[in-house]
């Protein structure tokens, strides 16, 4: 009786074994599915192509800008963290930049872009301001100017 009962109990454990190897392989195998699935859909972060921000399903807007200089736009985006796409626009004169953008990143890309606005704005106030340098040469030709006048006038005065 008592070997009646090992066998069973081995037997048992045999089928035990083999089931949890077989679901074990199973769900390695399911493991492995799901890895190749997330390669698949990479997401993408920061500046991407037009099609890989449309691949992400998140719904997509845009904006103009029409400015040339458009490497600080995309540092200010990646501060923010906004996903966006930059696409040229050759057939207007002069060209535009069209900024996609993910709809759910409307506010983080709206303050991205007063940032960049007031950036350009900053930029642009500096290049009108003149040159420090350019002024202290101009004063200084001007004062030597005035100094040569003077020494010339109180010649002048002693000649009379």
């Amino acid at each position: 009786m008592q070997e009646q009962i090992n066998e069973k109990s081995v037997s048992l454990i045999i089928r035990g074994t083999k089931l949890t190897g077989t679901m074990l392989a199973k769900s390695i195998n399911k493991i492995l599915l799901e890895r190749k699935k997330q390669k698949q859909t990479k997401l993408y972060q920061g500046k991407q192509s037009v099609k890989n921000l449309i691949k992400q399903g998140a719904g997509v807007s845009n904006i103009e800008i029409t400015d040339s200089n458009i490497k600080s736009f995309e540092i200010t985006a990646r501060k923010y963290g906004v996903d966006f796409a930059l696409k040229k626009d050759k057939t207007v004169s002069p060209p535009k930049w069209l900024v996609f953008f993910k709809a759910r990143d409307v506010d983080a890309l709206t303050a991205a872009f007063k940032e960049y606005s007031a950036k350009t704005l900053k930029k642009s106030a500096r290049k009108s301001r003149p040159s420090v340098l350019n002024l202290i040469k101009k004063m200084k030709t001007l004062s030597q100017s005035l100094y040569a006048d003077k020494v010339k006038n109180k010649n002048k005065e002693r000649e009379r």
